[in-house]
């Protein structure tokens, strides 16, 4: 009788047990159904209601002049919803998008693919073709009715009216998973800035997405608008960008760097405001829009010459002569010479026994005539007084600390900051550097290339550009930008503060003396304008690749400059061959708006000069 009343219990728990566990299960799934699996609450949202995103309107990009650059046309990507799709003619959808029914199935197949597709769903729209023509939406149109589960998404493509400045302007692509995770922003099938400008003002150009929320039937018919749209959202148009880039001059210097590896980069002094920046060679923004993009830009990136590559702000070279105003200037502000100070030169440094070697000159010389011959042993001298002598600094290492300090003040060695992606530092080594390899025992005889540009010493030309801007501001610089204003927005404040450098601005005035006595009768003398004083300094920076490279470095006019300039040129030998022509024309289009005839044929040799690897020149 015990055991029985025992057992009953027991049966009683047992019974109870399971009761409790198969609520608890129940629930849990309840609780997976309705708030963790996407899948289920995407399933009950469509059966409802049809989310479509209403795509704004990308901000636009217009040049210093007000010339419309980049705006949108329509573009219509083909959408699905896999869970409605019913049997179709699959033949017939093909011809329409002008596809294979192995692409069709590969497509498919893609899509479906959750290590390509994470964010896949059967129940969330997909994009099954993005970026149809207007023609090519207009006969699917007519036709989407024998496709169900198919349908169209308008949105924008980017448009260029002018063939110039990719690598400012920039481009737009498909986003990635890794841009999904980064920014919630984004879902499968978005686009987004890649390069240039339509990268780094992305999220002020992309503007806010909004929704338009149908109603579905039981039969998943759209209905009409939910509550007459009394829950939609309006997108909100991107903010229009106002370069600082003028156009025409963009053009011409593309026009002069055909055929030609290198860059150009031009500033306006007063502001930072870059008017030009060249990088060659080049290619039509056009290219990498539609649905073509993707096989052009493999085609680019396999081109050896490297079209891709923005020279002016990711290209670093040694500076050559045009790093001799700054050595100047340091040599100044550190008391180790005067203006009046001369220095020997017998065709080269005296004590390297004439390495390194120098041109037919005048000896002994000052600062202003060596800057005007540019002669390598004066500033060979400078970094000997300065660095070997125990009179100022206790050891070298607190010299050349010194020393690297000064020059980094004027923008090398690091970031400038421009309002690009993808900016290079360049380098300026420090003392710890040479205490490496060297092992503590040098001094200036050891690293005497670096008084000329050479050695350890790499910069961009955006930053030689930007030392020019700086000496023709007598000391002081604006960071470099491309964006000259932002609709109903200032700009960071970073482009509008002044920066100074640690060289006393008056000093500044010998090396413009220099400068502008390089161009009068010195090494610039290919940049001599009979009404306008011009400013400049050649550089020939050592190559050990090949022939040398070709750069100039300048600014006009003398006082009240409206421009400077850094032209580089990759395997053109000395700087006034090619570089210094270059940058006279240059100041000729900008400051004149267009070029004399006395000029014309200056510029038909540049143009017709092919200067690329395997041509001889």
């Amino acid at each position: 009788m015990a055991n029985r009343v025992y057992n009953e219990e027991n049966r009683q728990y047992v019974i109870g047990g399971a009761v409790v566990l198969l609520v608890l299960i129940f629930i849990a799934r309840l609780f997976y159904l309705q708030v963790l699996d996407n899948d289920y609450k995407a399933w009950a949202d469509s059966n409802a209601f049809l989310k479509k995103t209403l795509y704004p309107s990308r901000g636009m990009l217009y040049d210093r002049n007000g010339k419309l650059l980049v705006y949108n046309q329509p573009a219509y990507d083909v959408m699905l919803i896999m869970r409605e799709i019913q049997p179709f003619d699959t033949t017939d959808l093909c011809d329409i998008l002008g596809i294979t029914k192995a692409q069709f199935i590969k497509r498919m197949g893609d899509i479906k693919n959750r290590k390509l597709n994470p964010g896949y769903s059967s129940y969330v729209p997909q994009v099954f073709m993005n970026q149809l023509s207007a023609q090519e939406y207009g006969v699917l149109q007519e036709k989407l009715y024998k496709f169900p589960g198919f349908y169209i998404q308008n949105r924008t493509i980017r448009q260029y009216q002018y063939p110039y400045a990719a690598h400012v302007l920039g481009n737009i692509g498909e986003v990635n998973q890794r841009d999904i995770q980064k920014d919630p922003y984004y879902v499968q099938g978005d686009y987004s800035g890649r390069t240039g400008v339509e990268k780094f003002y992305e999220e002020i150009l992309r503007g806010e997405k909004g929704v338009e929320i149908l109603l579905r039937d039981a039969h998943g018919r759209i209905k009409g608008r939910y509550e007459e749209g009394k829950h939609d959202v309006v997108p909100q148009s991107g903010k229009n960008l106002t370069l600082a880039i003028d156009m025409d001059l963009q053009a011409y210097g593309e026009k002069l760097m055909q055929n030609k590896l290198g860059g150009i980069v031009v500033i306006e002094p007063e502001t930072g405001e870059i008017l030009a920046m060249v990088s060659a060679p080049t290619f039509d923004p056009s290219m990498l829009v539609g649905r073509m993009r993707g096989k052009n830009h493999q085609l680019l990136e396999k081109d050896p010459n490297k079209p891709l590559f923005d020279r002016p702000i990711m290209a670093y070279y040694p500076p050559g002569s045009t790093f001799k105003p700054v050595q100047g200037l340091v040599f100044l502000q550190e008391g180790i010479i005067s203006p009046q100070t001369m220095y020997t030169c017998y065709h080269g440094y005296p004590l390297r026994g004439g390495k390194p070697a120098c041109h037919g000159h005048a000896s002994p010389l000052n600062l202003v005539s060596a800057l005007a011959t540019s002669c390598n042993a004066y500033f060979c001298w400078g970094l000997h007084d300065m660095l070997d002598s125990r009179k100022r600094y206790p050891s070298i290492q607190e010299a050349f600390e010194v020393w690297k300090n000064h020059v980094v003040s004027m923008g090398y060695g690091y970031k400038l900051g421009i309002d690009l992606p993808g900016e290079k530092r360049g380098y300026i080594p420090n003392s710890q550097v040479y205490d490496k390899i060297y092992r503590k025992r040098w001094n200036s005889s050891t690293i005497i290339s670096t008084a000329i540009g050479q050695g350890e010493i790499t910069s961009t030309p955006l930053q030689i550009a930007n030392l020019a801007a700086t000496i023709a501001n007598r000391g002081h610089f604006y960071t470099p930008h491309v964006v000259k204003k932002i609709e109903d927005m200032p700009l960071d404040t970073l482009y509008t503060k002044k920066i100074k450098t640690s060289v006393d601005s008056h000093y500044y005035d010998y090396i413009v003396e220099g400068m502008a006595q390089a161009v009068a009768g010195g090494t610039c003398r290919g940049t001599y304008l009979p009404d306008i004083e011009v400013c400049g300094k050649t550089g020939t920076a050592e190559n050990p690749h090949g022939k040398d490279h070709s750069i100039f470095m300048g600014f006009a006019p003398k006082d009240h400059p409206k421009i400077a300039i850094a032209v580089f040129i990759e395997n053109a030998g000395f700087g006034a061959e090619y570089a210094v022509p270059i940058g006279k024309l240059m100041f000729e289009k900008y400051l004149r708006g267009e070029i004399p005839e006395a000029s014309k044929a200056t510029e038909e040799f540049i143009v017709n000069s092919v200067i690329m690897p395997g041509n001889a020149l």
